[in-house]
């Protein structure tokens, strides 16, 4: 069984790991550098992306996670997301810099701004897991602003992207832990 590590450092890691496991694999709980040993894939959820980036300073894991997502697969949601991204801005920012894309934070709006919408995926992301819509959950969401060469965009809503993956990453803005379909994590433990 494949393991998937989950960065538990702030953010709903919890459904993360629920999702994980619905979709076939071994959710592991990542608090230190140790942890990220003998993992398949890496999951950085949502949450604060400033204050992930003082959490993973404050446990010495910004260059170990930074190491592990060169060599393996991570997905990264919400503000997982803004940390995989090579630019961000709203304001500009530190990132691991792993995926050639500009993401602007909290683009959609406030919280109250939050929403729940079903979109509909690229045929490719469909002949990989199941057809059919996604409900996609925005909670102050980031917008991907532009994509690089390498990126393959498998979502848009509004017309922005939403879903994209670049090698072995994979980006969502949304977050797909919080609905009860797997098929986003599905996607993810295909990479593995």
């Amino acid at each position: 069984m494949k393991k998937v590590g989950i960065l538990s450092l702030q953010g709903d890691f919890e459904a993360h790991g629920k999702a994980v496991e619905r979709a076939g694999a071994e959710a592991v709980y990542v608090r230190t550098a140790a942890d990220l040993a003998d993992l398949d894939g890496l999951i950085i959820p949502g949450g604060e992306s400033t204050t992930m980036l003082k959490l993973l300073r404050m446990e010495n894991l910004l260059e170990p996670v930074a190491e592990f997502g060169r060599k393996k697969p991570i997905f990264g949601t919400c503000a997982g997301a803004i940390l995989l991204a090579n630019r961000v801005s709203n304001p500009a920012q530190e990132s691991l810099a792993l995926v050639d894309l500009a993401i602007e934070r909290n683009a959609y709006g406030r919280q109250v701004d939050s929403r729940v919408v079903n979109i509909d995926a690229d045929p490719s992301f469909s002949s990989r897991t199941r057809p059919g819509s996604i409900e996609a959950v925005f909670i102050r969401a980031p917008i991907i602003r532009e994509v690089g060469p390498q990126a393959r965009i498998l979502a848009e809503y509004a017309g922005d992207p939403v879903l994209v993956e670049e090698g072995r990453h994979l980006i969502s803005t949304f977050h797909p832990e919080l609905t009860g379909d797997s098929r986003v994590h599905e996607l993810f433990l295909s990479k593995l």
